[in-house]
């Protein structure tokens, strides 16, 4: 079942016309967005628009963020918020499951979740070494130390060694799982760039899961060929200043990659 099954845009009032976001060509030359599949890849050139669309749709469904501020207080969202204004959402029933997600934010949330459990651990040390030294009861000594080995055990049931401990790509993927709940949409600028191309293919195997056994939706904003050859999508390319459908086969992002795995050489000797 499609969760979200178009995306509308009103008629923008002139004195905003040339204003980002609303001056990006793409955003001028729409009215409907029909999304067709359980999954829709937005493809074009950086600066084409994709992102501030998919930004744009996050704020107007008040998804949960994933690594960054809440989408309401996230001052990168500022210049798109206004957007969200001016979108119509069609829904086959309304869902604010899921959550969006930005290459960047995971990276900083990486960041986050490690020095958190630095933290936890410093503070650790520091009450064992304070009762070792002052030779006061155990009892206390679990009164202060319960709460820290609290959240350190719910640090670990969720992310298990640590995001940091792992590989990008592996952390990534433990993150996504964790995060995941059925019946949900999800919104994911980019998700390929923590990713080496086998852990794009096991991704791929975890959006086939999500989809056929969970219920759940994707918009994915991505450069990526191999997630783009995810059989059944719906591929949108914001090149040319504005949406367009288009086939895996038919996309610029396949034929260069496709021609310059061919023939390396007719590339390299023009760097």
């Amino acid at each position: 079942m499609l969760h979200l099954r178009e995306i509308r845009l009103n008629e923008i009032p002139a004195e905003l016309d040339r204003t980002f976001p609303f001056g990006v060509p793409v955003v001028q030359s729409f009215e409907t967005i029909e999304l067709t599949a359980p999954i829709t890849f937005l493809v074009g050139e950086n600066g084409s628009g994709k992102s501030t669309l998919l930004e744009g749709l996050a704020c107007a469904i008040d998804i949960p963020a994933v690594g960054g501020e809440p989408l309401r207080s996230d001052k990168t969202l500022d210049a798109v918020r206004p957007l969200a204004d001016y979108m119509r959402l069609v829904w086959t029933k309304r869902n604010k499951q899921g959550f969006f997600l930005r290459a960047e934010d995971f990276f900083g949330f990486a960041k986050r979740i490690q020095q958190l459990e630095a933290d936890l651990k410093a503070e650790e040390e520091r009450i064992q070494a304070e009762y070792n030294e002052s030779g006061r009861s155990e009892f206390a000594r679990g009164l202060q130390l319960g709460p820290i080995q609290k959240e350190l055990s719910a640090l670990k049931r969720r992310y298990g060694d640590g995001l940091d401990a792992q590989s990008h790509g592996e952390s990534f993927l433990l993150l996504f799982q964790n995060r995941f709940t059925p019946n949900g949409i999800y919104l994911l600028d980019e998700p390929e760039a923590p990713l080496s191309p086998i852990r794009q293919l096991g991704f791929l195997s975890l959006l086939k899961e999500m989809v056929e056994s969970y219920n759940s939706q994707f918009v994915i904003a991505t450069h990526s060929p191999i997630l783009m050859a995810y059989p059944g999508a719906q591929i949108l390319s914001f090149d040319e200043g504005r949406v367009q459908e288009v086939g895996w086969q038919d996309l610029e992002h396949v034929t260069l990659t496709r021609d310059f795995l061919n023939d390396p050489e007719t590339y390299l000797k023009y760097i």
